[in-house]
């Protein structure tokens, strides 16, 4: 079984290329509208009240749909997760990110900013033209201000402290989460922060790999 959990403001549009080609039962779990002042462990556990306690197979988050993977997989412990374009835990936030939240300037201009220069962000999220960048844009009009204000501060304040293992499936060309400071299990050439899309079929290779061996354990 494979959970897919897209990545900020996304649905399931991002997996459009990937899910066809992986081989076993797949569902996504689509992001809820969080409650005032949730946390992210309560968000988690109302995410992860659909997937059975005994769940197993691959937990699959992209972006910022990894942390909740792992948020996740802290209440079913039977899943692995497996990080798309994500991040294993806070320490590997970028400089970049890491000035953002020291500065507070995720309180003045939210994601929906994007909205106004899609070109900039199509620079900084990797994604190519043609059928990418009008996905991409899709995705930027339909992003939900309650959501994406809330998703943003719990990743930039996200407490990570004896969070569990989970593989990392990372581009080498990825401006949001570059490589940190610890060992990623695969490296995509070329992938950038939308590889879950543009680099579909070595992730479902590698997906489908780790699906075969989790089986056997």
């Amino acid at each position: 079984m494979f959970y897919l959990i897209p990545g900020l403001g996304a649905d399931e549009r991002v997996f459009g290329r990937l899910q066809p080609l992986l081989r076993g039962e797949t569902r996504l779990l689509p992001w809820l509208t969080p409650e005032p002042q949730e946390t992210l462990p309560q968000y988690a556990a109302r995410m992860a009240a659909g997937i059975p306690p005994e769940a197993e197979g691959l937990l699959v988050g992209v972006s910022f749909g990894g942390v909740v993977g792992l948020e996740i997989n802290r209440l079913r412990p039977r899943l692995r997760t497996v990080l798309i374009s994500s991040i294993p835990d806070a320490s590997c936030l970028p400089p970049l990110l890491k000035l953002v939240r020291g500065s507070g300037l995720y309180r003045l201009f939210p994601p929906q900013w994007l909205k106004l220069f899609p070109r900039a962000g199509q620079w900084y999220f990797g994604v190519q033209n043609g059928e990418e960048y009008q996905l991409f844009r899709q995705i930027l009009r339909d992003m939900e201000p309650q959501y994406t204000r809330w998703a943003v501060a719990r990743l930039l304040h996200w407490d990570s402290t004896h969070v569990g293992r989970s593989i990392q499936i990372l581009g080498t060309h990825d401006r949001v989460f570059p490589s940190g400071p610890t060992p990623v299990e695969y490296l995509i050439p070329g992938g950038g922060h939308f590889m879950v899309f543009s680099h579909a079929e070595e992730i479902s290779r590698i997906l489908n790999k780790l699906a075969e061996a989790k089986a056997e354990d």
